[in-house]
């Protein structure tokens, strides 16, 4: 794949510690618990760990902190399955080190995984493998970057600020690149209930869901990709 240029993330800090993007305006993960939402939007959103299978391939739009990447390859490890979880995801604005360190402080229970993937980050390595864990970072502005990746997801976690900020990561062409890029019967989870995201979804092939949110959100999204026989 083709390397693009990106500039790095600009983080404000909420009072209750949470980062917020100086650029988009918006929060990072929920303040009440970020790892609690991760779980219920994006694992439960896209059944997992049931769907877990040898050679699973989740993608991600929107890398932020790591977090979901670290939810996930806990829940791989504690679900028993062998051989590596592959977790691509696609990132504009990548957070510093020192940043990811701060945001991931939280969460305790994380603290041995969240070490083993700083210190890759930190080293400035994008791509790796970590003990059932095979990562890739794609750095650059994912309407180009999404196209050029040769692989397909079985489980997507859309996690790009929200529409009404961040508007390029839920375009229609973006949405139908990220439909191409989908194993028969992948799934994709994401905290937006927005309507016009679930309409495009609809239009590039999901079939799609409104369910319950997290805390506070009352709604958020669900969807599989449809038969194309």
């Amino acid at each position: 794949m083709t390397d693009h240029q990106c500039e790095s993330a600009e983080i404000d800090w909420a009072d209750c510690g949470v980062p917020v993007s100086r650029r988009f305006g918006d929060p990072y993960f929920s303040a009440s618990d970020g790892l609690a939402e991760t779980r219920h939007v994006f694992l439960a959103g896209n059944r997992l760990p049931a769907r877990f299978a040898q050679g699973f391939q989740i993608a991600e739009l929107g890398f932020g902190t790591g977090l979901n990447l670290l939810a996930a390859w806990d829940c791989w490890r504690q679900s028993g399955q062998r051989g590596d979880l592959h977790f691509t995801s696609f990132e504009a604005f990548p957070m510093s080190g020192d940043d990811m360190a701060r945001a991931l402080s939280p969460f305790l229970e994380l603290s041995s995984l969240i070490e083993l993937f700083l210190s890759r980050w930190r080293s400035g390595q994008t791509c790796f493998r970590l003990d059932g864990l095979s990562v890739e970072i794609v750095l650059g502005d994912a309407r180009h970057t999404l196209a050029e990746w040769p692989g397909k997801a079985d489980a997507w976690f859309l996690d790009g600020f929200a529409p009404a900020r961040n508007p390029e990561l839920w375009s229609p062409e973006l949405l139908a690149t990220l439909a191409s890029k989908t194993r028969p019967a992948g799934t994709l989870a994401t905290y937006s209930a927005a309507g016009h995201v679930r309409r495009t979804l609809a239009s590039v092939g999901f079939q799609v869901e409104r369910t319950e949110g997290f805390g506070q959100k009352r709604h958020m999204t669900i969807g599989s990709l449809r038969d194309q026989a």
